[in-house]
């Protein structure tokens, strides 16, 4: 079976672009080699190269392994932690369900 290459809006892909560049310069702070690195995540050198680029195809698994590898898997905590929008969302239709109007915020 054919691999599926995946491709990204451009807003995404300069999502993805930086957080490639700051798990490289997370990396180097720590100065690890490439090579060192690669092997600690259990990918090859040209994985990460791809990884460190924001390069999409790479598996979200790698992604993780890489941050932990810099002790910083804690901050995947942090993504969606603080969803206002669906907060605003589920408290308007909360109010609507008891026939509340609900005003924008």
């Amino acid at each position: 079976m054919p691999r599926i290459r995946r491709t990204l809006t451009p807003t995404l892909a300069k999502l993805a672009s930086g957080l490639g560049q700051r798990i490289e310069l997370a990396r180097a702070r720590r100065d690890l080699s490439a090579t060192l690195f690669a092997e600690r995540v259990g990918i090859d050198p040209k994985t990460l190269a791809r990884l460190e680029a924001g390069d999409p195809n790479v598996s979200l698994g790698s992604y993780l392994k890489a941050l932990r590898v810099l002790r910083l898997e804690g901050d995947i905590e942090q993504v969606a932690s603080q969803d206002t929008l669906g907060m605003k969302l589920q408290d308007a239709r909360s109010l609507r369900a008891r026939g509340r109007k609900t005003e924008p915020r």
